[in-house]
């Protein structure tokens, strides 16, 4: 280990060597609290609803964003997550925890805060590069931090470690998810309101909405009770004009920015890594024959020898569609429990509901980090994988059942049954997060395992664009089916009375976001039954899929041949080791 001087050697490696005595447990809530903060990014769905209907406000006004192009926000993030954690993951082994986490506060924060000013100027592109290149850099610096350093203190408790590292990531969204709700409602200010539709004479033009003003024509939205319904204070339906109020969601992002960045300040400076050859008192490493029930190495293998590796391809083909299966599904946790069942149980799903949801979301993905982790050091990290995938499939078919079901026969058991079953999957989704650096550590060995988990990570950035790719593409393409055959079952004369165009206009007026099921379905014929639970069905049968593929790449893996072993590769790190 390099000795270093000077300002900047405050924050490496050498520095922060823990004296004798030091208390391992320490680690744990230090590396709890840097990734609550990032692991906040799981609540980004409660900003969907608001980044939608940022000009409109208490709805979607024609130049709002779409929600296809706001979801893409969360993967740019969790893109280059994965990205840093790639190259940055060999840079952790060499300057330790304290220079890479107050690096990813740097970036979190500041990315927070870049993304303020693209909300304010209406310019998706900043937010893009704030909150996603920026903010995902500081994600992938944030997460790999304690997980290498924890895995070194607790030799005798992989799983566990790696489970109380991670553990905090998913439950960032607990907190975060009821503090951005809160915070929504606090700075949120509803726009002017005209009156009454019947009130109000309204223009269509080039399917836009306008009303007329002392003479001058404003482009408005009109508000259903349903939209009403949905926003943070309640308020009259009726027509608004586009522009005038705040969904609050621009001073959130400062708000966050800037707590986030002093958490994490102080917990970087709080990181202490283990002395050379330091182990747990009282023990040792098992014996190679004992090891080997659960595919436990005590050879190791090099970063870069890894990835030549077939058992790197498994692990990567594994992360890579378990997360595909989960990502785009909490991307949209809080818009899809509304759509599926705010029609058909309104009573029950409405704003709180979903916000809670949401809410319930991090708490399952959080303690399914810490109960399967551990659970793994019991059974094996094979057999923990095989339960993910096979129970992850009866449980992604069976959301479609209660979907369909609940459009005709609206019981609460059914809103139950899709709960439940989302609560599963999104706890072996974290699962699967805080067991594949203790699976990485039984395949490859230690030395390594911050490196070779960084390159890992590349599995998430890809899940990270494929998973909101496929629900956002095989959703819109549900939602424009929906549109076009309940569009079918309206008399022409009523259709143009609703929306002051004939039907031959259906396409702009769908473009333009002034058609959408809800309105439709106030003058469709009475006994039509709502599409809207059926959007995702098509998504979860295809996720389904990607878990038998991953089950596959489980059952097949094995040890790693001789050949790959530091020993025989890198013989120099091997004298030094």
């Amino acid at each position: 280990m390099s000795k270093s001087s000077g300002f900047f050697s405050v924050f490496l490696k050498d520095k922060i060597v823990a004296k004798p005595g030091f208390n391992r447990w320490w680690l744990p809530p230090i590396s709890v609290a840097i990734h609550m903060c990032i692991g906040s990014v799981y609540a980004w769905s409660i900003f969907n609803p608001a980044l939608v209907k940022q000009l409109g406000v208490v709805t979607t006004s024609a130049d709002d964003w779409s929600l296809s192009s706001v979801v893409y926000i969360f993967s740019c993030a969790i893109v280059f997550l994965g990205l840093a954690a790639a190259f940055a993951g060999k840079w952790l082994e060499e300057v330790g925890p304290r220079a890479t986490g107050v690096l990813s506060a740097i970036c979190w924060g500041g990315g927070f805060l870049i993304g303020s000013v693209g909300i304010v100027s209406h310019e998706l592109w900043l937010i893009y590069l704030g909150y996603g290149v920026l903010g995902g850099c500081g994600l992938g610096l944030g997460y790999i931090t304690p997980v290498s350093t924890l895995i070194r203190w607790f030799p005798d408790r992989r799983g566990m470690a790696t489970g109380m590292a991670i553990m905090g990531f998913g439950g960032g969204a607990m907190i975060g998810a009821p503090l951005i709700s809160y915070l929504l409602g606090l700075f949120y200010k509803a726009p002017q309101y005209l009156g009454k539709v019947a009130d109000v004479e309204l223009i269509t033009d080039a399917g836009r909405r306008f009303a007329e003003v002392a003479g001058n024509k404003i482009e408005v939205v009109v508000a259903t009770a349903a939209d009403m319904a949905k926003t943070p204070l309640s308020g009259p339906e009726g027509v608004y004009v586009v522009g005038t109020g705040d969904t609050g969601a621009a001073s959130v992002f400062i708000t966050l920015g800037l707590l986030y960045f002093v958490i994490m300040i102080i917990a970087s400076f709080s990181f202490r890594v283990p002395a050379k050859n330091w182990s747990p008192e009282g023990w040792d490493a098992p014996e190679q024959t004992e090891s080997s029930k659960k595919l436990i190495t005590n050879d190791h293998v090099h970063i870069n020898e890894s990835i030549k590796t077939p058992q790197f391809y498994r692990l990567w083909i594994m992360l890579c569609l378990n997360v595909t299966a989960g990502i785009g599904v909490i991307g949209v946790a809080k818009t899809m429990i509304t759509e599926i069942f705010g029609s058909t149980l309104p009573h029950i799903v409405d704003a709180k509901f979903a916000a809670t949801y949401v809410l319930m979301i991090s708490l399952f993905n959080m303690c399914g980090r810490f109960i399967w982790a551990s659970l793994s050091d019991v059974i094996g990290r094979k057999n923990t994988y095989h339960c993910f995938f096979v129970l992850g499939l009866l449980l992604y078919v069976s959301i479609p059942y209660a979907a369909t079901a609940v459009s005709v026969d609206p019981a609460v058991m059914w809103l139950v049954m899709f709960y439940a079953a989302t609560m599963i999957i999104f706890s072996m989704y974290g699962g699967g997060f805080a067991t594949i650096p203790a699976y990485i550590a039984d395949v490859f060995g230690t030395h390594h395992v911050g490196g070779i988990h960084g390159r890992l990570l590349t599995a998430w950035s890809a899940a990270g664009i494929l998973g909101p790719l496929a629900i956002t593409y095989l959703r819109q393409s549900s939602l424009t089916d929906a549109l076009n055959n309940l569009a079918l079952k309206v008399e022409p004369a009523v259709f143009k009375e609703k929306f002051g165009v004939g039907i031959e206009n259906l396409q702009e007026l769908i473009r333009a976001k002034t058609v959408t099921i809800s309105n439709l379905m106030e003058i469709v014929p009475e006994g039509t039954i709502d599409p809207t639970a059926s959007l995702y069905n098509t998504t979860m049968y295809t996720m389904a899929g990607l878990l038998v593929i991953a089950f596959f790449a489980n059952l097949y893996m094995n040890k790693v041949d001789e050949k790959h072993h530091i020993q025989n590769t890198h013989p120099e790190s091997a004298l030094e080791s």
